[in-house]
C-alpha cells in the first residue's frame, strides 16, 4: 500500500460507496519523522477501548447467527438477546466517548471503507499521516486506523480534507462500508416518509 501512487490512493478512495453523515473524528498527524506501524501492529497500537467494542461486536454477530435457523420458536429468545446486546452497545459507546479528545475533533462530511472527507478551519499538506480514530454512535462502535491526506480544498472558510485509510483492519473496514449502507438505508426510509407525509 506505501507503494501506491497519489492517483492510485485517490482510485482506490473513490471506489468504496460514501455516504454524506457527520461523525466526530479525532485527527493526530504524526510527526514527520514517525512511521507508519504495519498492518500486523495496528493491534498494538489500538487503545484496549476499541479492541474490546470489535471483540463485542464480533461475538454478537456469532451469537445471533445461529438462532435464525431456529424459526419462530427463538423470536422471543432473540428480542430478549437483542435488547441485552441494546444494553451493551450504549455500554459500549459510553466508554468509547472517553476516547474522543476535544483537542484533535473534526467532523466528516462524508466517509466510507475506502477514506473519509472531513471539514478543518485548517488546511493540510498532501502527503500527511495521521492517526485516526472514527466515532460511530449509530452503530455504537469506534474505529482506530490511520490515513493520508490525498486531497485538501477551500470551501468557503473551511478546508475539506480528503484522508485515504492505509492502515486499517479488515473488520474494522467492513464495519464502515455496513455503517454506511446502515445509514443510507435509514435516509431512504426517512425520505419516503417525509413524501407520504407530504402527500396526506
Amino acid at each position: 500500500m506505501d507503494t501506491l501512487t497519489l492517483e492510485q490512493k485517490q482510485a482506490q478512495f473513490e471506489e468504496y460507496f460514501m455516504i454524506a453523515h457527520a461523525l466526530n473524528v479525532n485527527i493526530v498527524p504524526l510527526e514527520d519523522n514517525e512511521a507508519l506501524p504495519a498492518v500486523s501492529e495496528l493491534e498494538e497500537r489500538m487503545p484496549y477501548a476499541f479492541r474490546i467494542a470489535s471483540e463485542i461486536a464480533d461475538i454478537e454477530t456469532k451469537a445471533l447467527r445461529p438462532l435464525r435457523q431456529l424459526g419462530d420458536h427463538a423470536q422471543a429468545l432473540a428480542d430478549f438477546l437483542n435488547h441485552q446486546s441494546r444494553k451493551i452497545d450504549l455500554m459500549m459507546s459510553f466508554i468509547l466517548h472517553q476516547q474522543d479528545d476535544v483537542k484533535y475533533r473534526l467532523q466528516t462530511v462524508k466517509f466510507g471503507g475506502g477514506g473519509m472527507l472531513v471539514s478543518s478551519d485548517e488546511p493540510m499538506d498532501i502527503g500527511t499521516q495521521a492517526e485516526i480514530k472514527v466515532f460511530i454512535d449509530e452503530e455504537a462502535a469506534a474505529i482506530f486506523c490511520f490515513g493520508e491526506v490525498i486531497t485538501c480544498q477551500q470551501v468557503g472558510n473551511d478546508y475539506h480534507i480528503a484522508f485515504f485509510f492505509n492502515r486499517i483492519r479488515e473488520q474494522d473496514q467492513e464495519l464502515l462500508v455496513r455503517a454506511s449502507l446502515h445509514l443510507q438505508s435509514q435516509q431512504l426510509r426517512k425520505r419516503a416518509q417525509q413524501a407520504k407525509d407530504s402527500t396526506e
